[in-house]
């Protein structure tokens, strides 16, 4: 009976390595698409410590490729020194895990303070011009969530950028993309986007955030299972007499 809890441990154990390999490929996809994300919507938001969960979920997805490695070899070879370094590894990044999930609510709370301190900022820097930084940023956001200035299209009369052009209109990416011809005159505001950018951009950066977590909440499940597995194996290794003559006479063999 014990023998065969130890096999079926083993089974598992192998299977969750496999599933290692294809975790550390979602995981780094996981980061990577959090980077490029967020790199779309970076001036709304000047804290830089923000992507830390970011580079810590590509780090430990990294770190997954090894563990697999290790783990299948461990469990193969039914070496204790393996499966203890195995179980060490995992604590470590199941360690890690944990920290991404803090951090991810913390910064998750902080994400609405930041955009709304720097997006009139932001606002007030446009230009118009596709070289202006700010400008791009802007017109992809307002196209991207389909939205229109700060809290809504009015907004935008009070920039800089309306006083200078004076022609009673807004950009031309708050024009709805239903609605042809539209050159975002405010003779027409039917033809523009009403929800305002602000609270969107808000949402938006919220959900990358609540992505990285339950991520990293669902490896970490995983990482936990590989972790009893593993235990059980060398609990079974340490304490059956029997089990230590089979692999003694396996080793003869």
């Amino acid at each position: 009976m014990g023998q065969c809890g130890v096999t079926s441990s083993k089974t598992v154990l192998v299977f969750l390595n496999l599933m290692f390999w294809a975790a550390a490929g979602i995981l780094c996809y996981a980061g990577a698409y959090v980077f490029i994300t967020y790199d779309d919507y970076d001036h709304f938001f000047e804290d830089a410590y923000t992507l830390i969960p970011a580079v810590v979920i590509i780090t430990v997805g990294a770190l997954l490729f090894v563990i697999g490695l290790v783990g299948c070899y461990a469990t193969v070879r039914e070496s204790s020194c393996g499966l203890t370094t195995f179980v060490v590894i995992l604590l470590l990044v199941f360690l890690s895990e944990v920290a991404v999930v803090v951090l991810g609510y913390v910064y998750r709370a902080k994400i609405e303070d930041e955009v709304n301190s720097s997006i009139v900022v932001v606002y007030e820097e446009y230009n118009g011009t596709n070289s202006n930084s700010q400008s791009r940023a802007i017109d992809y956001t307002q196209r991207q969530l389909q939205c229109c200035g700060i809290h809504n299209y009015t907004d935008w009369l009070k920039t800089r950028w309306y006083e200078k052009t004076k022609n009673n209109s807004v950009p031309i990416s708050c024009c709805k993309t239903t609605v042809s011809g539209c050159t975002g005159s405010l003779t027409h505001p039917e033809d523009l986007f009403k929800e305002g950018c602000e609270a969107l951009v808000v949402k938006k950066l919220k959900e990358i955030m609540m992505y990285v977590i339950w991520t990293a909440l669902t490896f970490a499940a995983l990482q936990m299972m590989g972790m009893l597995c593993a235990s059980l194996v060398l609990c079974h290794r340490s304490r059956d007499p029997a089990y230590e003559l089979l692999l003694a006479g396996g080793t003869q063999a």
